[in-house]
């Protein structure tokens, strides 16, 4: 086909759909809707996964725990809780033996402790006790203040570092640092704020308070518990050969013999990444679904516009192809009609959506917290996906009224009433 013949079929569909505009954007509701779920999915994943990773990046993707429970699950639950604790001494051992990793430091952790500040109590609080060295890692990255010192550590120290949530909570105007607050009964000196690390489906990791691990165990109790190590690779390249070691070196410690099952786990952001796969996959499997009703609610809908409008049109069609019109020109016409009204869809669902988007993350965001994810633009390469949908959709809807339309006879064209 020639692209004068091309540029006349689309003016044509172009005039056609004008002067029928009410029932063109009728017929392209069900493509609006359609694409509409696609473009929301989209957002909603993009934020989750950038969630996601600045949530991994905080906690360090070279960064692994060594503990008595598995963070992904998958193991029953009566053999987790039945494995020995890990002792102090067994982190100790632990950590004097590894060569091959930038650092590690044994952490001990205390659930839902009580907090007290200015005759307020704050419940659901997790404290933990760690080395100094702890500052070092992506978890220990301070936003205001400073980490405790080495000496704090030796010297049971009364001092603490708050999550970021902690301190927004306690602290709402942002001056925690040199304050006091009680925990479990006992002073603390608040020395400093660790940055944000989570998002909604992590702020668990901003809601934590740090001490030194001597004060800890002075507070809580050193007996009764399970210790975890916080083991740092040094570079995601250098992952792999310090999960192989520390897993032989924990086995050392542990005492288990050749082809006996690990009793203790290592725990990466990768336990995180399961589930959020998990997430992913319950979205997309629903809104696929609900993508897919629509379509063909769309193409049904563009289907039934297309037979009306070329019926309407029997007799124009009989006279241009009595005056010489190809049947490609007339198959051309109809199908760049539909496609321009499946296309109009994704124009008006990208507007809509992102409407949706700007609204939602510049000021549902400050009445709902949990969607701070989400971006308040969306983004281009969407765009470009429901433009290839809706022309797909629009191919699709239009092609057997094309055709039926392009094999019309002349002159039976021409007798309809």
């Amino acid at each position: 086909m020639k692209i004068f013949e091309m540029r006349e079929a689309f003016l044509q569909a172009s005039d056609s759909l004008k002067s029928n505009r009410m029932r063109s954007f009728l017929a392209s509701l069900g493509v609006i809707i359609g694409i509409s779920f696609v473009l929301l999915m989209g957002w909603v994943l993009s934020g989750l996964d950038k969630a996601m990773s600045d949530s991994f990046k905080m906690m360090g993707v070279d960064v692994m725990y060594v503990d008595k429970h598995d963070w992904a699950g998958g193991k029953s639950w009566k053999d987790v809780r039945n494995r020995p604790n890990i002792s102090l001494r067994q982190a100790d051992k632990l950590i004097e033996s590894l060569t091959d990793v930038e650092l590690a430091v044994p952490v001990a952790r205390r659930w839902q402790t009580e907090i007290k500040f200015a005759g307020n109590t704050y419940n659901g609080i997790t404290s933990q006790g760690t080395y100094h060295q702890f500052g070092f890692t992506p978890g220990g990255t301070i936003e205001e203040g400073r980490f405790f010192t080495q000496n704090e550590d030796q010297f049971n120290s009364s001092v603490v570092c708050l999550g970021y949530k902690v301190a927004e909570t306690i602290f709402p105007k942002g001056d925690a640092v040199g304050k006091e607050i009680k925990i479990e009964g006992s002073k603390f000196l608040v020395v400093g704020v660790i940055k944000k690390q989570g998002t909604t489906f992590f702020d668990f990791l901003d809601n934590i308070v740090y001490m030194p691990l001597s004060t800890f165990m002075k507070t809580f109790g050193r007996f009764r518990r399970s210790f975890s190590i916080a083991v740092k690779a040094g570079s995601v390249e250098n992952l792999d050969n310090a999960r192989a070691e520390v897993e032989g070196k924990m086995r050392i410690v542990r005492n288990l013999d050749p082809g006996e099952e690990n009793d203790f786990s290592i725990n990466e952001t990768k336990a995180f990444e399961a589930q959020l796969a998990t997430i992913r996959t319950v979205v997309w499997s629903v809104g696929i679904g609900m993508t897919l009703l629509s379509f063909i609610v769309g193409i049904i809908g563009i289907v039934n516009v297309m037979f009306v409008s070329i019926f309407e049109r029997t007799r124009e069609i009989g006279i241009r192809k009595a005056l010489g019109a190809k049947k490609r020109i007339i198959l051309m016409q109809i199908v760049f009609e539909a496609m321009i009204l499946s296309f109009l869809g994704a124009v008006l669902s990208f507007i809509f959506t992102s409407l949706v988007a700007y609204i939602t993350g510049t000021i549902v965001i400050e009445y709902v917290p949990q969607v701070s994810f989400l971006s308040p633009y969306m983004p281009l390469d969407l765009l470009l996906i429901s433009s290839v949908i809706s022309i797909i959709v629009g191919i699709v809807s239009g092609l057997i009224p094309a055709i039926r339309a392009s094999n019309f006879e002349p002159v039976i064209a021409l007798r309809y009433e």
